[in-house]
């Protein structure tokens, strides 16, 4: 066995093959694969292992698309048989919100160029003679659909990576991982120790086990599952080809043949979990006992689906573990907290996601960065805040709820509260609707009746006119908004400028007084966020982000030494904030401070510590909303004390609180992007309109990586849209937009009404070559294309006269 590589890659399943494999096809050929018994031992031996190419989240479709391609070329490379079965799936809708997801993804569907298109319910029998679709409102056909062999993929990607030079050790349990003053790691076996540059966490069932050698907690906890297998059934057999698998979500199941039967599964409501305090070191083929009365309404709506099932035998029962996460998204990515720790578990879908999740890694190992903003897998989404109370709760959630559909602006209760400030009853008292950032219950609308909750669906729902009323409120009067939210960093000592300076890519404030509105730079030259700086003190700043990207930024904040006597401290758990903006949000604060807040002795972009009704703030002028504005940062236990002023202060210029979903559209008025939405690191700060915070003139990370792009010309640009919403529903991201005669512009990264101008607006990307500001498009808002036009300037004063007022 070796005793040096360039990675090892914990577990032999799908994933630590398919990311061996990977790894070596990038390169990387002196690395190791240790599998504590067989390979596929865990949870890939016994998956159904369907695959499917579209996924409510872009990216994500990019790579199923990429995946269900590789198998066929992975039997080819190896010779090894990957049990390939693509005779497409019948994707069904009972109901208008499923046909509205149906229709979304067949738009989608044709903006990336995959099959998947609608069927008659004449077409649909032709494919399926064996089912019956007489209550069925809209069929989509996935011809690429299907299901491959478990054990043969995985075989397949373990015979390539051997290929190529990567090794592969079974029967040889991981006893630890230490890491080294260097940062390199000494993995430690029963057969002798590896040192290594990486370590690759591809535990799956027990990915927690192999985290807590290196001191991690995963917020993972597997389950029960189940699927049987029916004995051959005539109607099958005499059938003379592989029908099409079903995917009736409405009906909480998934069908395909299997031999001359069928497979059946479902994620029931009454679900299991197991092995919730670790999962045993000698489990690896086993099964559980049978439970079938669990799932037994989910299969009777099979059988009704496909009558001949009803009275055929069971061949074989399957009910194995599967391991989820609180989102059931994959746990992936390097540790922020450690260097050259890499995980990937947690993966539910493996069979459709297995070959992006290993080019993917192989990217970031190799090349410092994958190519597609994947935050929707990335570890760093979650905290300590997810712990096992909260991760139980919503994986029992996910299970039940595995085939409803995500509506957009949909916020789930599970698990709830994680964290909260301290204004969060008095919130509450005020009919506050919370949603969930970073484990934080903040502020979405306020109905003025507790316990009011929102409603779902893909048209407007019961916020949207609250949510104009406070928009209007802000637009007119003003409006106090919590951005407790937000991450806030404070950097002190004498290098705090030199390590901002080295970080950021703007000119970091030399006055005290002076804020900047800064990007910082990914590894391949994208945008890896933005955010506000402001020199507090002498040699001390504070910095203001994204909230959800707090643990995600410090991996970039990690590739800048501090220096010498100079701190950095995530302060987000101990600072709070409001914004108050809006045309008398001056004269409002007026009556609250001392301080002079006149155009004159306060401007945009500067700052100052005041007092506001007793508590002392730092007050930075700027607001997200576009409008006349401050934010005002104080300590968390003078969190009640300020909030309660600042609303009693608003009420008497007709003003009150505004939540997340107005600023949303605000900020969407106004043509701001949003990191994880309109910001990636996908896009050049080109493209967002973002190039001229770039200084050349200094040092800053990854500058040599922006140099070999900023020549570029944008692929796609940031532009807004106006959109006849005639359906009563708006944009909200992802919806593809065309030209009126079908060529690919783009698509939505954020949409919402715009009630300050009495437009449904949207914010997205669009192929400069293929449509210009000023252009009709169609934006395919329920599946459907609506009429649009790429605007050439914000929607709200485009001037920007009322924000500098």
């Amino acid at each position: 066995m070796k005793t040096h590589a360039q990675a090892v890659v914990i577990g032999g399943g799908l994933v630590g093959c398919s990311i061996l494999y990977h790894l070596a096809k990038l390169g990387w050929t002196d690395v190791v694969l240790l599998e504590r018994d067989e390979l596929t031992a865990g949870s890939t031996w016994h998956a159904a292992a369907n695959i499917h190419g579209l996924h409510d989240n872009n990216n994500v479709t990019r790579v199923q698309h990429y995946t269900m391609n590789l198998y066929k070329e992975l039997e080819k490379e190896t010779g090894q048989g990957c049990g390939v079965f693509q005779p497409g799936s019948l994707y069904l809708a009972k109901t208008e919100e499923r046909e509205h997801q149906l229709r979304l993804q067949e738009a989608k569907a044709k903006y990336y160029g995959l099959n998947f298109h609608e069927v008659s319910r004449e077409q649909a029998k032709e494919l399926h003679p064996l089912a019956q679709f007489d209550d069925i409102r809209c069929i989509m056909f996935e011809p690429d659909g299907g299901n491959v062999d478990p054990s043969g993929v995985t075989m397949a990607y373990a015979a390539g990576a051997r290929a190529m030079g990567a090794q592969i050790e079974r029967f040889c349990p991981v006893t630890g991982t230490e890491q080294q003053p260097d940062g390199s790691w000494i993995v430690k076996t029963e057969k002798g120790d590896i040192h290594t540059q990486w370590v690759v966490n591809a535990g799956g069932l027990w990915g927690r086990e192999v985290a807590a050698m290196a001191g991690l907690t995963l917020p993972l906890q597997p389950t029960e599952h189940q699927y049987f297998v029916t004995e051959s059934i005539d109607e099958v057999a005499n059938m003379g080809r592989r029908l099409p698998s079903i995917a009736d979500r409405d009906g909480e199941y998934y069908f395909r043949q299997e031999g001359n039967g069928f497979l059946i599964g479902a994620y029931e409501k009454d679900m299991r979990f197991w092995a919730e305090n670790g999962t045993p070191l000698d489990f690896a083929h086993e099964l559980f006992p049978d439970d079938l009365d669990r799932i037994m309404e989910n299969v009777i709506r099979a059988t009704e689906r496909v009558p001949c099932a009803e009275t055929a035998g069971v061949k074989r029962v399957i009910n194995g573990p599967m391991i989820w996460s609180p989102d059931s998204n994959a746990i992936w990515g390097p540790v922020p907290e450690l260097k050259n720790y890499f995980c990937c578990t947690g993966i539910i879908p493996g069979f459709s996601q297995s070959g992006g999740l290993g080019l993917l890694a192989a990217q970031w190992m190799i090349e410092g960065e994958p190519q597609y903003d994947m935050f929707a897998w990335d570890l760093a989404r979650f905290g300590d805040w997810a712990d096992k109370k909260f991760t139980k709760a919503r994986v029992e959630d996910q299970y039940a709820h595995r085939f409803a559909i995500h509506f957009p602006n949909e916020e789930r209760s599970a698990g709830r509260p994680a964290r909260v400030r301290p204004a969060y009853e008095l919130q509450k008292e005020m009919g506050c609707v919370f949603g969930l950032n970073c484990g934080w219950e903040h502020p979405l609308w306020f109905s003025g009746t507790p316990g009011t909750q929102d409603t779902n669906s893909f048209t407007r729902q019961n916020w949207w006119e609250p949510v104009g009323r406070e928009v209007n409120m802000l637009r007119e009067n003003v409006g106090v908004i919590d951005i407790s939210n937000f991450a806030n960093y404070v950097i002190k000592g004498p290098g705090a400028f030199d390590w901002l300076d080295k970080l950021v890519a703007n000119k970091v404030p030399t006055e005290v007084g002076r804020s900047c509105l800064t990007p910082l730079i990914s590894v391949r030259g994208g945008v890896a966020g933005d955010f506000t700086i402001t020199k507090v003190a002498d040699d001390e700043y504070m910095m203001v982000g994204s909230g959800m990207a707090e643990r995600y930024h410090q991996r970039f904040f990690n590739m800048v030494e501090l220096p010498e006597g100079t701190t950095f401290e995530v302060a987000t758990n101990r600072i709070a904030g409001f914004n108050v903006a809006g045309p008398k949000s001056r004269d409002m604060l007026q009556r609250m401070t001392n301080a002079d807040l006149s155009n004159e002795n306060f401007r945009f972009m500067r700052s100052r510590t005041i007092d506001v009704a007793g508590v002392e703030c730092l007050a930075i002028r700027v607001s997200f909303t576009g409008d006349l504005g401050w934010e005002l940062h104080c300590a968390e236990e003078d969190q009640v004390k300020l909030y309660s002023a600042l609303l009693a202060a608003a009420a008497e210029f007709d003003g009150g609180p505004v939540g997340g979903r107005a600023l949303g559209s605000l900020r969407i008025e106004k043509g701001y992007g949003s990191w994880g939405r309109e910001y990636s690191q996908e896009y050049w700060p080109q493209e967002v309109s973002l190039a001229g915070l770039v200084k050349l003139d200094k040092d800053f990370l990854n500058k040599e990586a922006y140099l070999k792009v900023k020549d570029n010309a944008p692929r796609e640009m940031l532009v807004g849209f106006e959109i006849d919403a005639v359906n009563d529903a708006d944009a909200s991201g992802g919806e593809p937009i065309f030209t009126p005669d079908g060529k690919p512009v783009g698509r939505v990264t954020s949409g919402a009404y715009g009630y300050s101008v009495g437009k449904s607006l949207a914010l997205g990307y669009a192929d400069p070559k293929v449509a210009q500001p000023g252009d009709e498009v169609e934006v395919y808002i329920l599946g459907k294309p609506h009429k649009a036009r790429i605007l050439e300037a914000a929607a709200f004063d485009p001037s920007g006269a009322r924000l500098r007022a």
